[in-house]
């Protein structure tokens, strides 16, 4: 790979956006396809299956046979909120092969013994997300009932369209969550975005299972194309 091709890639690796190496095995030829270039690609139908499902591999084009190096950003879980729920969905996460970061500004419940091995941005959302900026590879997780802290993540988990967004509450709650995301602009597709209540319909009670539910439904909205029809 040529240097320029490398650094390019790096570039978009920090900068946590997916991109493809397109290389032509008669040819020899590379090229890099960011993932904001790809429809505009001759082969952007199978550049989004292939980003679709993560994986690299050789493909069949009328210029001949030519090998996608894939690469997409570690998936991550974002979880706003040092709460019960939190402490036992962080490992369970990490175990599943998830990048998890958690956010309260509540220096008393965030801290290094409730969350081992865990990062801790012990700061608001607003300054928390200028750290770690949210993208489409992230799941958002908002369990405070507090809207000081839920609402900024859950307005910057709707912008940057977060691959999941689920926010902790009682129908009550969710209904005056709806109201204040209408009044700050957004529209009832994106709001709908929002899984409330939380987690997969398993009769949670504690926050283990709670936890779990949560867990299964990033994971389920993860894979929603490798789902068996019902």
């Amino acid at each position: 790979m040529k240097l320029p091709l490398l650094a390019a890639l790096n570039q978009e690796r920090a900068a946590r956006r997916a991109a493809i190496l397109v290389t032509n095995f008669a040819s020899g030829d590379q090229r890099l396809v960011r993932e904001a270039e790809i429809d505009a690609d001759p082969l952007a139908d199978r550049l989004h299956d292939a980003l679709r499902r993560g994986k690299s591999g050789i493909v069949e084009t009328d210029a001949g046979e030519v090998f996608l190096a894939v690469q997409v950003p570690p998936t991550r879980i974002l979880l706003v909120g040092a709460v019960h729920i939190s402490q036992a969905l962080a490992p369970m996460a990490r175990l599943a092969g998830f990048d998890v970061t958690i956010v309260d500004p509540r220096t008393a419940f965030a801290t290094p013994e409730r969350f081992p091995n865990v990062e801790l941005l012990d700061v608001w959302p607003d300054e928390a997300l200028a750290r770690r900026p949210l993208d489409r590879y992230t799941a958002l997780v908002a369990l405070t009932h507090d809207p000081k802290i839920d609402d900024p993540a859950l307005n910057a988990g709707l912008a940057a369209e977060c691959f999941y967004i689920g926010a902790l509450g009682s129908k009550k709650t969710h209904a005056r969550r709806v109201e204040r995301l209408r009044e700050g602009g957004f529209d009832e597709a994106a709001i709908a975005r929002i899984h409330a209540p939380i987690g997969l319909d398993i009769g949670a009670v504690s926050p283990a299972e709670i936890a779990v539910s949560v867990l299964g439904e990033i994971v389920a909205e993860l894979r929603r194309d490798r789902r068996r029809a019902r």
